[in-house]
């Protein structure tokens, strides 16, 4: 393996800690989001005991919501002007809305049928998922421009990342929490959790549109006016905007690198979520034998293992992405996280639980090392979008990235209560499954994701921006339309 060159990163480029610290706290809202939107969700299986298929679907139908109109925020994004930037004033509204919305979704009244929970449930959904992708979008594309230098991208992505994986250390509770009576019940505790996460959003959300500075908004503007071709008014001037919404996200579905790191992020993000909820079936209905108290015990100690392994995880996958190159270092984290998968099948022993906990620190490093180095790789296929188009989209790189990975969720989520029920899982049988649905759930669980991290290896394989390659980009763009000023300095 050949050590990249290695160029010091000079002092303008550097991201300071406050900084750092700011954009943070935006990755520790998403994650809480997302971990509690997915958690959360099982209080419909085990607590109003919904049909796992309705459960599916009421979780993919408005992720395909979600994931269509990212692309359309990413747009909005790019193209919005004003006195505080592209990103910020979306970012601030954004938290604000997705904090309301996901604690009222919440407040489930009680004895209602199947249905009634199925509408509540799609409807807030949907409405959640608009409000959450206002703030994420541009939450994300943000972090893209803060910096040009290619390490000091992989340090912010790293430290982001190791703020966010703070969320981890909570969420695998949630389900202990609603579940132990300490609000009445099951969906009081819901209720509450709630609003606890929705005050998180409120507070920690805001702050990257407080504390950050855009640093190529000016940038964009010029070449806005530079490039901008005139546009008629009223209905014509809407078509105009379509047809270049469209234009660019053909544009960015065209670039080969991008579609490369799309696809290994589809394969390892959603090859765990497919399978994310069948860690707890297996723990609660063949580790613990049925008992839910006692499994929901070991999946909050083994997911609070997990968490505290993520840092260490986040930090190792940074350092290596300085030294060996964000290449090396995602078939690295990949790799380790693809032992513990295998692990699963001997450590998941209803003869010693305590098991559970050794494949965790190793899991860590799957997504880990996924949100700490994809980030850093996509900015730097903006920069040669940008050499090559003469337009700074992290919008719609940002929001097209996902996409592609939303639609994958869409369907695992839809998919994994499908393939819950084809085990032969039935939750009214508690601890009494029958033993091929266990092994079913068992082998679903260890070696669907072991699998598709291998591809995603493959597919990564071939990704031509190097250090070499990525400083020689950031100097010609320099040449042509000269330096960018200090990131968090005023637009």
């Amino acid at each position: 393996m050949n050590a990249p060159l290695r160029a010091t990163t000079a002092p303008e480029d550097r991201i300071s800690f406050p900084q750092r610290l700011a954009y943070g706290a935006g990755a520790f809202v998403n994650n809480l989001l997302s971990a509690a939107i997915g958690g959360m969700m099982i209080i419909l299986n085990l607590g109003l005991h919904m049909d796992p298929r309705m459960v599916g679907w009421v979780s993919a139908l408005p992720r395909l919501v979600d994931t269509i109109i990212d692309p359309v925020m990413g747009y909005v994004s790019d193209t919005t002007r004003s006195r505080w930037g592209r990103r910020r004033p979306y970012i601030f509204v954004g938290a604000i809305l997705t904090a309301v919305v996901f604690a009222l979704l919440w407040q489930l009244p009680r004895n209602m049928s199947q249905n009634f929970y199925f509408i509540w449930f799609l409807v807030g959904s949907v409405a959640f998922y608009v409000c959450y992708t206002i703030f994420v979008a541009p939450w994300v594309a943000l972090g893209y421009e803060l910096t040009p230098d290619y390490h000091e991208r992989t340090r912010l992505m790293g430290t982001q990342n190791f703020i966010g994986q703070f969320a981890y250390v909570v969420s695998p509770w949630f389900l202990w929490i609603m579940n132990g009576g300490r609000f009445g019940d099951q969906l009081s505790g819901a209720r509450w959790l709630g609003v606890a996460v929705a005050l998180c959003t409120l507070i920690l959300g805001i702050l990257p549109a407080v504390f950050l500075r855009e640093r190529m908004a000016a940038l964009a503007g010029a070449e806005k006016a530079e490039h901008a071709v005139a546009k008629p008014r009223g209905g014509s001037k809407v078509k105009a905007n379509v047809s270049e919404f469209f234009s660019g996200f053909a544009s960015t579905m065209s670039t080969r690198p991008f579609l490369k790191l799309c696809a290994a992020t589809f394969l390892v993000f959603n090859g765990f979520i497919l399978i994310s909820a069948f860690s707890s079936y297996v723990i609660i209905y063949y580790v613990a034998k049925g008992d839910q108290a006692l499994g929901s015990k070991w999946i909050g100690i083994s997911g609070t293992v997990g968490a505290v392994g993520s840092f260490a995880a986040v930090a190792l996958v940074t350092w290596l992405g300085t030294r060996i190159g964000k290449r090396h270092a995602f078939f690295v984290s990949t790799g380790i996280s693809m032992v513990g998968y295998a692990m699963k099948w001997v450590c998941y022993n209803p003869a010693a639980p305590w098991m559970v906990l050794l494949p965790a620190p190793f899991l860590a490093f799957g997504l880990g090392g996924l949100f700490t180095l994809m980030p850093a790789m996509i900015a730097d296929v903006v920069d040669a979008d940008e050499l090559k188009t003469r337009q700074r989209r992290e919008g719609m790189f940002s929001s097209v990235f996902w996409f592609t990975v939303k639609l994958g969720l869409t369907a695992a989520l839809a998919g994994s209560g499908y393939l819950l029920t084809w085990t032969g899982f039935d939750v009214e049988k508690g601890g009494g499954q029958g033993g091929s649905t266990i092994t079913m759930l068992r082998l679903f669980d260890a070696f669907l994701p072991f699998v598709t991290s291998g591809i995603a290896i493959w597919a990564v394989a071939s990704f031509p921006i190097t250090e070499q390659k990525a400083n020689e980009v950031r100097a010609e763009l320099e040449r042509r339309r000269g330096k960018i000023g200090v990131a968090g300095t005023a637009d």
